[in-house]
């Protein structure tokens, strides 16, 4: 689905950071299987030593009653470079 974005969106650097991040984390999920339109999808942020980072979880849309089998991918928020994948058990 493209949608066109106007100028203050692109200007807004924390929009279009978090746009790339969630490219690059859908980008990953898509290759381990996950099914995008099925999950519920959060984002966190984490201030470490080297930088912030972007968390973002793939979950099921049904979660009640259900533990476990989230998809996780942290990326940079500066490179939208994945630093690391999790998968929950």
């Amino acid at each position: 689905m493209a949608v066109a974005l106007t100028a203050d969106v692109l200007q807004d650097e924390l929009a279009v950071s978090l746009a790339r991040v969630v490219a690059a984390a859908n980008a990953r999920a898509r290759e381990a299987g996950i099914d995008l339109r099925q999950s519920l999808i959060t984002i966190t942020q984490q201030i470490l030593e080297s930088g912030l980072i972007w968390r973002v979880n793939y979950g099921p849309k049904d979660y009640v009653g259900r533990r476990g089998g989230d998809f996780i991918v942290e990326v940079d928020s500066t490179s939208a470079q994945v630093k690391r994948v999790l998968r929950g058990q």
